[in-house]
């Protein structure tokens, strides 16, 4: 418990204190990040806020993290890395998306192959259980992937990527903490601070944005611990804190990124674009475009999310695929409804 807190402690110290000269660096060199028809700031604003992140998170993993309970954090590291050269040269010298999306794969294998988190059952869903080996394998680097673009995907307006990431990882780790994952609750809290700290310069009006570099780095973060929650049950039959219908329960906790990046997908697909092409349908768009701010429909957002990860904690005993169904019911609901009032609002006639 005492190194949870330090992890914690570290992180937020050495995120807060090293974001200044972030900031002063990047106005210096003019790394910063223009507005535009998509963007939502008015300014220019730096967009390397996930350098100070990735450096908090890894400094005080490293420092606290027990390294004979953690015999695969060295892995996880360098999938860590991996992720931040790959936000980093986007935050600086845009990449293309191909070579950003390889560069995820092969930080997906690496905590896949050789730290082997993966998933190993969909615990009857479709009737499914235990996964061969090569389905396992794709899986894991599936949803790896579709977790690190839905932060980056989330990441349009201030203060939500990170105070998305916050919840998620301080929920996961506190229920870390309870069964006993020392290694994984101080990789949690480690996050949870340096987002934390992130986030007092990024709410209105933010000094600096997260960029690629944080926003990917959260995903990675928040995939392995959301695999490796799921994982655990099968190990923890009987444990007081243990879930049931754990893989919907992860997709509760997770629910904002995950709802919002198959919304959008969808939206496109459906529209004969490209998934990938840019467009102003996130979640976070549609409530900035009801007339809300930034940080009150970050606010909004994260109440929402708190309210799922309760719905599924009230209903895990309904069973995995009935709970799922009924989380993204709830969530195409909410969505239906915030659409009809944009709609309504658009149509409605000016005087």
């Amino acid at each position: 418990m005492f190194d949870i807190i330090l992890a914690f402690i570290t992180a937020f110290s050495l995120t807060y204190l090293a974001i200044p000269s972030i900031i002063s660096i990047a106005r210096k060199k003019n790394l910063v990040d223009e507005p535009g028809e998509r963007r939502s700031h008015t300014i220019s604003t730096p967009s390397l806020g996930g350098i100070a992140i990735f450096a908090g998170v890894i400094f005080s993993i490293i420092m606290w993290t027990p390294f004979n309970v953690f015999s695969d954090l060295q892995y996880i590291l360098c999938a860590f890395i991996i992720i931040f050269l790959i936000g980093a040269k986007d935050d600086i010298d845009p990449i293309s998306p191909s070579k950003k999306f390889l560069g995820q794969v092969f930080a997906a294998l690496i905590v896949v192959y050789k730290a082997n988190i993966k998933l190993t059952s969909l615990y009857g869903i479709f009737g499914v259980y235990a996964l061969p080996g090569y389905v396992s394998i794709l899986l894991s680097i599936f949803t790896i992937i579709v977790i690190i673009n839905a932060f980056n995907l989330i990441d349009g307006i201030n203060g939500l990527s990170g105070s998305i990431g916050a919840l998620i990882s301080l929920t996961l780790g506190s229920w870390f903490l309870q069964v006993d994952r020392i290694d994984l609750a101080i990789v949690a809290f480690a996050l949870t601070g340096s987002t934390i700290a992130f986030l007092k310069y990024n709410v209105t009006p933010a000094k600096i944005f997260m960029g690629d570099t944080g926003s990917l780095l959260l995903g990675l973060v928040c995939s392995i611990l959301a695999i490796e929650f799921i994982e655990s049950h099968q190990y923890l039959k009987g444990h007081p804190y243990a879930f049931q219908a754990a893989p919907s329960v992860a997709v509760g906790i997770l629910i904002l990124p995950l709802f919002d990046t198959l919304r959008v997908f969808t939206i496109r697909l459906l529209s004969g674009r490209s998934p990938f092409s840019p467009d102003r349908n996130h979640i976070h768009h549609l409530l900035i475009d009801s007339g809300l701010s930034h940080m009150q429909a970050t606010g909004v957002l994260v109440i929402v999310n708190i309210m799922f990860i309760f719905l599924v904690y009230r209903l895990q005993k309904i069973g995995t695929f009935n709970l799922l169904i009924v989380v993204l019911l709830v969530a195409l609901f909410l969505t239906s409804v915030l659409s009809f009032i944009n709609k309504q609002k658009r149509t409605a006639p000016k005087f």
